[in-house]
């Protein structure tokens, strides 16, 4: 296990635009592997703590086409969505990041407190906090901002009206990120700003679609990450 304490976030990500370094904290720390900050494609996969067991069955499927894909799948290790997508990136022996709204060495969520040391074990933890910070909830809107900025594209599962996860989705607008929602959750019970960021340019996918928007996402680290795979929406 590798740590690494306050890296400058522009020295480990390499140079930034002007919309990321606004974004960017000054400092970012390191439990794992840090090459999943640098090497190949990242998306962020996250949604609902409370998330209907459709929606934990898309994350799933979501999940095990991007690793298959060579994806690194990044997400938040709260319950739900989060949890789903860090488990099934892990379980199909593929690499997760975790980005925490603490201190390293603290747990956001005792039951995922053994997730939380797999990860820093065998993936990448990484907090803009440093060592000792509590889950505090000003962490965690920053967190998000943290997430979308590390992120290539964001992938949101499902989320209610009052989500904080619509806080990381218009932070990846603003920097450019590509934002997607599956088909199925945009419903006319859908929150009010899920389709006001389609209008800012976030992508609905089905099956069919997703390996053709993945094709055109513009990845900092490598050119593409396309390919086919069977999803259930």
């Amino acid at each position: 296990m590798r740590e690494f304490h306050g890296m400058a976030t522009e020295e480990l990500l390499g140079p930034l635009n002007d919309f990321e370094r606004r974004a960017a904290p000054e400092k970012l720390y390191l439990r794992g592997d840090a090459s999943l900050l640098t090497e190949g494609p990242r998306v962020a996969v996250v949604g609902s703590r409370r998330a209907s067991a459709r929606a934990l069955g898309w994350a799933q499927a979501i999940t095990a086409m991007l690793v298959d894909h060579g994806v690194t799948v990044a997400s938040g290790l709260a319950l739900g969505i989060d949890t789903v997508a860090h488990r099934t990136a892990i379980k199909r022996r593929g690499r997760t990041v975790a980005i925490l709204g603490t201190g390293l060495d603290r747990y956001a969520v005792s039951r995922n407190r053994r997730l939380q040391d797999v990860i820093g074990e065998n993936h990448l933890l990484v907090s803009q906090f440093p060592q000792g910070r509590p889950p505090q909830r000003a962490n965690f809107p920053m967190r998000n901002r943290t997430m979308a900025l590390l992120a290539d594209a964001t992938i949101i599962v499902e989320a209610g009206e009052t989500s904080g996860t619509r806080h990381q989705g218009w932070e990846a607008i603003r920097l450019g990120r590509p934002v997607l929602f599956p088909k199925g959750f945009l419903t006319p019970s859908a929150p009010s700003w899920a389709e006001e960021m389609i209008s800012y340019g976030a992508f609905a996918f089905d099956r069919n679609t997703l390996p053709f928007v993945l094709e055109d996402l513009p990845y900092r680290s490598v050119e593409s990450a396309a390919g086919s795979h069977e999803l259930p929406f």
